[in-house]
């Protein structure tokens, strides 16, 4: 078992444009390489089901952590499954023992777990990294909020400092080391 852990938040949606899925693909093998485990949705939609694949494929530690009520959808090949009762429940699990929160681009349950990881880090209730993948400007509107959160005095300016926005592969390696 890996001891290093990192949750990676991403897209369930079929259909988006595969340079997201590609960004997807490098991650993984990137955080692969920097000796982490992965924990993820678990299931097999969008993007979810192409960083399984991935890790799958490197015969990397993959825990999936999905809701009872999406039987029939969970990636049967992960290394474990964890079955919760609700979303929030899931939320919390998929954190548990992570030491990174990685947010590829994705919809608005990404952006959820996200901000409510980003939220607990604030508060001192989740210790690990939060780091949402700016590929090709994706997360700048956030990174924009971020900023006039500051600047209105909404957020102070270490708060603003707890998440990383990396725009590359290197740089995503740099943040996860």
């Amino acid at each position: 078992m890996t001891e290093r852990k990192a949750v990676v938040f991403c897209s369930a949606s079929f259909g988006i444009d595969d340079r997201y899925n590609d960004l997807a693909r490098d991650a993984v093998r990137a955080l692969h390489g920097c000796g982490y485990g992965m924990v993820s949705g678990g299931t097999v939609k969008g993007t979810m089901k192409v960083i399984a694949d991935e890790a799958r494929r490197l015969g990397m530690e993959h825990v999936g952590i999905i809701p009872v009520f999406m039987k029939g959808l969970e990636y049967r090949d992960a290394t474990r499954l964890v079955w919760t009762d609700t979303m929030s429940e899931r939320k919390e699990a998929m954190r548990a023992g992570t030491c990174l929160a990685v947010a590829l681009p994705g919809g608005i349950g990404t952006l959820d777990e996200l901000i409510e990881t980003l939220t607990l880090a604030k508060i001192g209730r989740y210790g690990g990294r939060v780091v949402a993948f700016n590929f090709e400007g994706f997360y700048e509107p956030l990174k924009a909020l971020l900023d006039h959160y500051v600047s209105t005095g909404m957020l102070d300016a270490p708060s603003r400092d707890l998440i990383s926005f990396p725009e590359t592969i290197g740089e995503f390696v740099a943040c996860i080391k």
